[in-house]
């Protein structure tokens, strides 16, 4: 089997080394569960280790408050597309007093109770490995779930061939995906400022805020909550169309009706993380379970 498809022109040769260490690195591992949630990374792990396992490959998608809808109807849509085996598992973060608080540790609490959730269902279901989508570039920001990762041993095929993100965006490409340009889309619990509590009004401002924002046709957004204040980003090459005074009234129009009492627009546009900057150092160590 080469190590891109046939049908598609091969990527330079570190990439295609790079491929080839992945398809290594899946068959490794035996009869694998990936963690999947549809965007680019887990989508195209799960993609590539359908087609080098085939039914020795189930992905996983944790439905939980902090999934968008539109979130999850694309993810089932992708696999059923390329017919991978979809499971849908229930997990529940929203029961844990530790995530709920929002502190920086958030996100680890998130990931140990999706690879709690995900061990279990792999000894019920006789299969041998867990695998999820982190990559080369993940390893520069601050990412607490990657330590629950580490510690349910949790398998990381994409980093271990040393691919980054722009890596998987160009073989997702030559795959002919069509996820392969999708915008980053974390967990609907990081727009919600630390400290501030995740509750279920919360979620469902920052997701139809959201919904609002691409049924205007803006493509990369993010809505944080701060209480009162929504602080809407919007990818830099887009924000000229948000600077006019019909958009502004739009804009407060949609979220003031979802409850907000101040609608912002930053102008540093769309960034990934930037909850992240306001942590103190000390909050950035790893958490212990």
């Amino acid at each position: 089997m080469s190590a891109l498809p046939n049908d598609h022109p091969a990527g330079t040769l570190a990439l295609e080394a790079k491929f080839r260490a992945l398809q290594q690195s899946l068959r490794s591992l035996g009869r694998l569960l990936v963690a999947y949630s549809g965007g680019v990374d887990s989508g195209f792990l799960t993609w590539a280790a359908h087609r080098e396992l085939g039914n020795g490959m189930l992905a996983v998608l944790a439905d939980s408050p902090s999934l968008a809808r539109s979130q999850m109807q694309d993810a089932v849509a992708f696999a059923s597309e390329h017919g991978i085996p979809l499971a849908v598992v229930h997990t529940d973060e929203m029961e844990r007093p530790e995530y709920l608080r929002n502190d920086g540790a958030r996100c680890y609490h998130c990931k140990d109770e999706l690879f709690t959730v995900m061990e279990d269902y792999r000894q019920r279901q006789g299969f041998d490995a867990i695998a999820y989508g982190v990559n080369l570039d993940d390893q520069g920001d601050y990412r607490p779930g990657q330590q629950a990762a580490r510690q349910h041993r949790v398998a990381t095929p994409l980093l271990d061939a040393g691919l980054t993100k722009d890596d998987i965006r160009q073989l997702a490409a030559q795959a002919g995906l069509r996820i392969w340009d999708k915008p980053a889309s974390a967990c609907l619990s990081s727009r919600i400022e630390y400290g501030r509590p995740v509750t279920q009004e919360a979620l469902s401002a920052v997701e139809q805020g959201e919904d609002a924002l691409r049924q205007l046709g803006f493509r990369q957004v993010r809505v944080r909550h701060h209480g009162e204040i929504a602080r809407i980003e919007i990818a830099r090459e887009e924000l000229p169309r948000a600077l006019t005074m019909e958009m502004s009234a739009e804009l407060t129009r949609i979220f003031k009706g979802l409850g907000f009492a101040y609608v912002t627009l930053d102008l540093e546009g769309f960034r990934s993380g930037s909850m992240n900057a306001l942590l103190p150092a000390k909050s950035l160590a790893e958490p212990r379970r």
